[in-house]
């Protein structure tokens, strides 16, 4: 802790030492975040030595973590002593602090929510430079409440005190096909309901939805021993084993990052599942933050953009969002999606909040089903960008969903702060941060300043 003491010395000093007319940036060594800034005038918050697992207590079975770990390394940390987070996002370098100020969700969230529902305690370094201690009982509840999807617009997360929960060596996996949303969107929330699939006990679940006429839900259970285990981080691809198999065993640690290794299947997109590239590539390569900086590089160089003009291809637009609709229109979303985007696959990840979170505005205990869905969309004839995720938007709210906020948004201000309870964001942030030293949530996520 006397370590973590200095780096949070440093960052407060980094902090204070940034001109009062530029907006702070945390420098990050990997982001998960689509929203490509224009970065006006900013100027970098240093976060160095604020990217370790602290300690991790198998009898309190909790963690303290400082804000800028990755999940790769707490979780690391954290199986040694048969114990894992509560969610665990999918892809490696998502860190805590992302998670739990923005989106992170993953097969457990059926049961255990998303991450900031195990957090007990923050740090928080404010907008005003102070650093507090906040929990759900304690004067800074209001911060501690607010905290998740403030994208760290009401401060930056230091420390955090999570709780964590038992596992056991592999997860069996089982994968029931459906030819029919609606029944599939039935059975899911049958079995989230029950916990119970065929007699047995669930503890993960998930889906893929490849066409109308094919789509799967994934049901994971813990298990001590296993007959065998799939390796999908060399030449075999997790998302096509779905197609191919009814049953599967992954070590606990493989089952977490099943997704990472080909960033879900947007490792196509640069050859990567071609089976000559395949073998040539280092697996130290295939993971999601290379694939990442991969996108970056091409945003900021445009060579898609002058391929697609060289080949005398449409102009594309980047679709790259997580969207949860209540699973009752989870059927009629997957029908619009196809019909007027028709990107395939798409992830589908059941979620239930057991609390009230009033920047995060799901219904508390209502199941709601997350899709994700990740690449670039042919514009049509007299279209330009931004067509297709103002329609998504559009969609998903006339079907009373939400929309995470780490990707792309066209919302008009007014219709904003309705939709993400500006009414509870407002008083939090003129507390925290009187003079407006950070974005607000607006400016950051929308206006992408």
């Amino acid at each position: 802790m006397s370590t973590h003491q200095r780096a949070v010395e440093h960052i407060r000093q980094s902090y204070a030492e940034i001109p009062g007319d530029a907006a702070p940036r945390l420098a990050k060594a990997t982001s998960n975040l689509f929203r490509f800034r224009d970065n006006g005038k900013t100027a970098k918050l240093s976060a160095r030595d604020l990217d370790e697992v602290i300690s991790v207590d198998p009898v309190t079975m909790t963690a303290e973590v400082q804000g800028m770990t990755t999940y790769e390394n707490l979780v690391d940390a954290t199986l040694p002593h048969g114990l894992m987070p509560y969610v665990v996002p999918q892809l490696k370098t998502i860190t805590l602090g992302g998670a739990v100020t923005g989106l992170g969700i993953e097969s457990t969230s059926f049961k255990d929510g998303l991450p900031h529902e195990s957090v007990e305690e923050l740090e928080i370094l404010t907008g005003d430079g102070r650093i507090v201690i906040a929990r759900d009982d304690n004067e800074h509840r209001d911060l501690f409440r607010a905290f998740p999807n403030s994208y760290g617009t009401l401060g930056y997360a230091l420390r955090i005190r999570i709780k964590l929960k038992a596992v056991q060596p592999y997860v069996h996996l089982t994968h029931v096909k459906f030819t029919d949303a609606d029944k599939c969107m039935l059975a899911m929330q049958e079995i989230c309901d029950t916990m119970v699939h065929d007699g047995e006990q669930v503890d993960f679940i998930d889906g893929v939805f490849f066409d109308p006429d094919e789509m799967y839900i994934t049901l994971g259970r813990f298990a001590e021993r296993a007959p065998y285990v799939s390796d999908y981080t060399g030449m075999r691809i997790y998302y096509q084993s779905i197609r191919k198999r009814n049953r599967d065993w992954l070590t606990v640690r493989d089952y977490l990052w099943r997704w990472d290794t080909d960033w879900f299947w947007c490792s196509r997109a640069f050859g990567v599942q071609q089976p000559v590239v395949r073998s040539l590539m280092p697996r130290r390569y295939m993971r999601s933050d290379v694939y990442r900086r991969l996108v970056a590089l091409d945003r900021k160089y445009g060579f898609t953009a002058r391929v697609d003009r060289w080949r005398d291809q449409p102009v594309q637009e980047s679709v790259i969002q997580d969207v949860e609709t209540p699973v009752e229109r989870g059927a009629d979303f997957l029908r619009f999606f196809h019909e007027k985007v028709g990107m395939t696959p798409v992830w589908m990840c059941p979620l239930k909040s057991s609390s009230d979170w009033p920047l995060y505005p799901l219904e508390q205990g209502k199941l709601y089903v997350n899709f994700g869905f990740w690449g670039l969309v042919p514009l049509p004839r007299g279209q330009f960008d931004g067509y297709y995720n103002r329609l998504i938007e559009n969609s998903v709210h006339e079907l009373d969903g939400h929309k995470s906020l780490y990707s792309t948004s066209f919302y008009a201000r007014e219709q904003f702060w309705q939709l993400y309870n500006g009414d509870a964001y407002w008083p939090v942030k003129r507390e925290y941060d009187p003079n407006g030293r950070l974005l607000d949530l607006y400016d950051k996520c929308v206006r992408g300043r």
